[in-house]
């Protein structure tokens, strides 16, 4: 799905007109042309990223073509208006030479904006999870939607919203994994049954070193759950946060599940462990051994 043929919820709402106004008459749901110079970006683009291969190759296509799904605005006032959707047409049309654009102009408000933008964008298929991710978890915070209602606007169901949700509880390495495509969704689920984050920065590692599949990773956890379920009920002692934070920055830097014991008294261990020989050749190297 592309941005020109998208179907989205904005356009659905629109009444098209029978013709084409003039330029002057920018009538409140029908199409406009108008100019680029007097269109502001949406201040609530849950987009970060633009593709600028993609935006040239879009550019290059409204040269020959035009273009063929109008933006959205909202009227600001008599001489500026508001982009509501379609960012990236509006910057190919600005790289096509255009000086004016066809839009819809409606009337929202500022929560309209913000939810319209995030359902449309939602709606594309070239979003990465945590984009995806981060546009629910602002439905939820700043529109005001519960999961249900959520997955209603959105046309998914509450587990998928959740899923995505749970995303962001993911330390920040391996939110930027799954946001550059180096790990997919299904690795991160299987991070994700595992609560400890020092556990989940290990299997990162492991994930991005040895290019571990998504079933191997699901085995990994399913050991490691396994594990922790023989141990009997000694409760580990309590570290401070300084030194948990210590802990999760010694385990990251190491691809390891790094441990710290530390008595009352201040003395303690730091336990680093290893895989095989060459996992200890390659933490003996980081430590200039």
């Amino acid at each position: 799905m592309n941005d020109d043929s998208v179907n989205t919820v904005l356009a659905n709402n629109v009444k098209d007109v029978a013709s084409k106004p003039e330029v002057n008459d920018l009538s409140l749901g029908g199409m406009n042309e108008i100019m680029i110079s007097q269109i502001e970006v949406n201040p609530f683009q849950p987009r970060s990223e633009f593709d600028e291969q993609a935006l040239y190759e879009l550019a290059d296509s409204i040269k020959l073509q035009g273009l063929i799904q109008p933006i959205t605005v909202r009227k600001v006032n008599a001489h500026a208006y508001q982009l509501i959707s379609g960012e990236r047409r509006l910057r190919a049309s600005k790289i096509a030479g255009l000086t004016q654009i066809p839009a819809y102009v409606r009337q929202a408000n500022d929560q309209q904006m913000l939810e319209m933008a995030l359902i449309e964008n939602i709606q594309r298929e070239n979003l990465n999870a945590i984009e995806v991710a981060l546009s629910f978890q602002r439905m939820i915070d700043e529109v005001g939607l519960r999961q249900e209602e959520l997955g209603d606007r959105v046309s998914k169901n509450r587990s998928t919203v959740t899923n995505y949700l749970r995303l962001l509880k993911l330390p920040p390495d391996i939110q930027a994994s799954i946001r550059d495509g180096q790990i997919s969704m299904g690795h991160a689920k299987a991070i994700i049954t595992i609560t400890d984050p020092v556990v989940q920065l290990y299997i990162h590692k492991q994930i991005m070193q040895q290019g571990l599949s998504v079933r191997k990773v699901e085995e990994m956890v399913r050991e490691l759950q396994y594990k922790k379920a023989k141990k009997e009920g000694k409760k580990p002692e309590e570290l401070t946060f300084q030194v948990q934070k210590i802990q999760d920055d010694l385990a990251s830097k190491f691809g390891t599940m790094v441990k710290i014991k530390m008595a009352d008294s201040g003395k303690g261990a730091i336990e680093i462990p290893f895989l095989s020989a060459d996992d200890m050749g390659r933490i003996l190297e980081m430590l200039d051994w």
